[in-house]
C-alpha cells in the first residue's frame, strides 16, 4: 500500500511537516508517474510503502509515521524523461556538502520578546550588506557567515541605519555568488553557516550581546543548522532595534541547477524544451530561467515562500528583485502576479515592507493594485545615484568647471511619487561597485588618492546629499568607513577587494572620522523630522559655482531645514540663499567639522546665521552664509 493518508487533507501544507508522530509530505509534480519518499525514516526504500498517493490538481500527499526533527529525506520521481531523486522545493533546510539531502526541521527557535516594531516606512535607513564577504575572520578556510553579521550588529546599531539589507541569501549551487542564481527558496545558503564543531565561541559572543541587554542565552544546540543561525541573526536584529530585508528573486532561478533541483521537476524529457520545466517558462534572464507566472501554483510557490520568511523568520520585508523582468519576460501574467503577491502580504503582514526593483522606473509599481499598479511600497530609483556620481566624477577634475547641479536638483524627487518614501536611492549599491564596474565613491572623488582630502570631502558630500535628501536612502557597505575599493563576492581569487576592517579596528583616523560623520548625519535624521517628511522644494542651483540648495518641511507642521551643498575647492564667503523665515537659523551640520576630527581649521557659520527680510529664490527672507570648500550644510530652526 501507498504510504497513509492520516492527518491529510485539502489543507496539508506542501514539503515536509511534522505533525502527530510523523510527518505529512505533499508536493506538486501533475506529470510525473510516481513520486516517492525517501529518508533516514524508512531505510530510503523505495517501494509501494513509500509512494505517495496521487491526489487533484498534480499533487502527491502521504503520511509517515516516526519521522523526527532532523530526519534527513528526498523525494524520488519517476517521469516520462528520467528517474532519480529531487529535492523537496519547500525544503527548511538542506544537508552539507552540496547537493545532498533536505532535512525535516520543527519551528522551534527560542526568539527573545523584545517589543521590536518594524519602523515605519519614512524612517528606514537600508544598509545593504552580501552575508558571505561582509564580514570573514575565518579566512582562507571560511567565508562569513550570519553570525559573522550578528558580531557586527552593535557597529550598525551605533551607526544609525535602521534596517539591514541581505543579499539573497536562499540555497545557490555554486561556491560563491552575489545570490541571484538560488535554486532552493525555502531554505538558507549553508555556507553561509557555521559547521557545528566551530559554534561554541560564536555562541559565547552572541550570547555576550544577550548579556548587555538582559536577555536570556542561546545554548549551543538553538544554533545548529543554517535555519536557526539566520533565526539569530534576526533576532539578535531585532533585539538592538534593527529591522531585516531580504532580497528575494522572484522573476528567475538558477543558472546551474543541478539535476535534483526544480529544474524539470517532474522529470519531464529535456529535450522537449524549457516550457517541460514545470515551474518555468522559456524565457530566460540572467543564466537562468524566468518563472512561468501563468500557473497557479507556481505564482503561490513564490507567494508563500514570501510568507514563509515573514512567519517563520519574523522579517520586516523584501527587496525584490529586477520587477520588470516578472512585468516584461513574465508577460502576460508577471504584473497580475505582483499584484497578487503584494495585495496577499500587505493584508498578510502591512508592517513590513515591498521594496520593487525595476528598470526604467516606473512609479506604477508602487501604485496600488485598484488603480492598476503592481502595489509595492517603495521602489529602487538611479536618477539621484547617477546625477551624485556624475558631479562628484566631474568635481574631480583638474580645474573649476561647471557642474551640472540644476541636473542634481532635478534628481532629487523623482516624477510620478507622491511620497518621498517611496522610492529608494543611494549613491552606491551592490550593483554598481562590484568588481569591474564602477569606482566607489571616494575613489570617484579622487581616484588616484581616494584618501586624500578631496577623495574624503566628495565622498562626504555624496553621502551627505543621499542622507538629507528626499526618498528612503541606502549605504552600501563599508560606505561608512570610507571604503574605496569595489568589491567582489569571490573572496578565494578577490581578497584584495574584502572590505578593510583592519583599519577601522586599529583605529584609522579617516575611517573613523568618515563612520562619525555618517553616524551623526544619521542622527540628525532623528532630530529633524523634516529629513523624513514630504515636504520639498528646491530653492538654488548654480552650475558656476557648483552650489545646490533645498528645502525640506513637513507639511501641515513646519519643522523646516535648509541643506546646501557646495563642491568648489574653495570656500565661499557672504553667499546669499533664500530662507522660509526670518530670524536666527541653527548651522545643525557641517561637514568641515569631520574632517580630522574635531577639524581646528574648520570653516562655517559660527553655528548660527540670520535671515534677513530680503527676498531670494521664492522667500521673503534670505542669510548670508559661509560655504566651506566640498562640503553639506544643514539648517534649521
Amino acid at each position: 500500500m501507498p504510504t497513509s493518508l492520516d492527518y491529510v487533507s485539502t489543507g496539508t501544507p506542501m514539503g515536509a511537516n511534522l505533525i502527530a508522530d510523523g510527518a505529512t509530505f505533499r508536493v506538486w509534480a501533475p506529470n510525473a508517474e510516481g513520486v516517492y519518499i525517501l529518508g533516514d525514516f524508512n531505510g530510503r526504500a523505495k517501494g509501494e510503502g513509500s509512494l505517495l498517493n496521487k491526489v487533484d490538481n498534480g499533487h502527491w500527499v502521504g503520511f509517515v509515521r516516526g519521522v523526527k526533527d532532523r530526519d534527513r529525506y528526498i523525494f524520488h520521481v519517476d517521469g516520462k524523461g528520467s528517474s532519480g531523486p529531487k529535492r523537496d522545493p519547500y525544503a527548511r533546510e538542506l544537508q552539507s556538502p552540496f547537493p545532498a539531502d533536505c532535512i525535516i526541521r520543527r519551528s522551534d527557535f527560542p526568539w527573545h520578546k523584545t517589543g521590536f516594531v518594524t519602523p515605519r516606512f519614512p524612517d528606514f535607513v537600508l544598509y545593504q550588506l552580501h552575508v558571505g564577504t561582509y564580514f570573514t575572520p575565518n579566512l582562507p578556510r571560511k567565508g562569513g557567515t550570519f553570525l559573522d553579521v550578528a558580531r557586527k550588529i552593535p557597529h550598525l546599531k551605533d551607526l544609525g541605519v535602521t534596517a539591514i539589507q541581505l543579499l539573497p541569501i536562499q540555497e545557490f549551487q555554486t561556491s560563491f555568488s552575489l545570490g541571484y542564481n538560488g535554486t532552493d527558496y525555502f531554505s538558507p545558503e549553508m555556507d553561509f553557516a557555521v559547521r557545528d564543531e566551530d559554534l561554541a565561541p560564536y555562541v559565547d559572543e552572541v550570547n555576550g550581546m544577550l548579556d548587555a541587554w538582559g536577555l536570556r542565552r542561546y545554548r549551543v544546540d538553538d544554533l545548529r543548522g543554517e535555519m536557526n543561525q539566520l533565526k539569530a541573526l534576526i533576532d539578535l536584529c531585532h533585539v538592538h532595534g534593527l529591522a531585516i530585508i531580504l532580497d528575494v528573486v522572484y522573476n528567475h532561478a538558477g543558472g546551474d541547477f543541478g539535476d535534483q533541483s526544480l529544474w524539470f521537476f517532474d522529470r519531464q524529457p529535456t529535450d522537449g524544451g524549457p516550457w517541460n520545466s514545470l515551474y518555468f517558462s522559456d524565457e530566460g534572464h540572467a543564466g537562468g530561467q524566468v518563472f512561468d507566472f501563468g500557473k497557479p501554483e507556481v505564482r503561490d510557490f513564490l507567494i508563500q515562500n514570501a510568507k514563509f520568511f515573514l512567519d517563520e523568520y519574523r522579517v520586516d520585508g523584501f527587496r525584490y528583485d529586477q520587477v520588470s523582468v516578472i512585468d516584461h519576460e513574465g508577460a502576460p501574467h508577471g504584473w497580475k502576479f505582483c499584484q497578487d503577491l503584494t495585495s496577499t502580504l500587505n493584508h498578510h503582514r502591512p508592517s513590513a515592507i515591498d521594496k520593487a526593483e525595476y528598470w526604467g522606473v516606473n512609479p506604477y509599481v508602487v501604485k496600488p493594485p485598484s488603480e492598476g499598479g503592481a502595489g509595492f511600497d517603495t521602489t529602487l530609483t538611479d536618477g539621484l545615484r547617477i546625477a551624485i556620481r556624475d558631479v562628484i566624477k566631474e568635481a574631480s577634475q583638474p580645474d573649476e568647471r561647471p557642474l551640472d547641479m540644476t541636473g542634481l536638483a532635478r534628481s532629487l524627487w523623482p516624477d510620478g511619487f507622491a511620497e518621498q518614501w517611496r522610492f529608494v536611492q543611494g549613491p552606491e549599491n551592490h550593483d554598481i561597485v562590484y568588481r569591474d564596474r564602477e569606482p566607489r565613491v571616494a575613489k570617484l572623488g579622487d581616484f588616484n588618492n581616494p584618501r586624500s582630502w578631496y577623495g574624503r570631502s566628495r565622498a562626504r558630500v555624496a553621502t551627505g546629499i543621499s542622507l538629507t535628501a528626499p526618498g528612503i536612502p541606502m549605504l552600501f557597505m563599508g560606505q561608512e568607513f570610507l571604503e574605496d575599493k569595489q568589491w567582489a563576492d569571490d573572496f578565494e581569487n578577490h581578497a584584495d577587494l574584502l572590505l578593510y576592517w583592519a583599519g577601522v579596528d586599529s583605529g584609522d583616523r579617516q575611517m573613523l572620522d568618515h563612520i562619525r560623520f555618517t553616524r551623526e548625519l544619521l542622527g540628525l535624521r532623528w532630530r529633524q523630522p523634516a529629513l523624513r517628511g514630504d515636504g520639498f522644494r528646491t530653492v538654488y542651483a548654480h552650475d558656476q559655482d557648483r552650489v545646490l540648495a533645498f528645502h525640506r518641511w513637513i507639511p501641515g507642521e513646519g519643522h523646516d531645514v535648509i541643506v546646501v551643498v557646495h563642491l568648489s575647492t574653495f570656500n565661499r564667503f557672504d553667499y546669499r540663499i533664500g530662507f522660509p523665515g526670518g530670524g536666527s537659523w541653527s548651522e545643525v551640520f557641517n561637514s568641515d567639522v569631520y574632517e580630522n576630527w574635531v577639524n581646528p581649521n574648520v570653516v562655517g557659520n559660527g553655528g548660527r546665521v540670520l535671515a534677513e527680510p530680503s527676498p531670494m529664490h521664492g522667500f521673503d527672507f534670505s542669510a548670508s552664509l559661509v560655504l566651506p570648500a566640498n562640503s553639506v550644510l544643514v539648517f534649521a530652526r
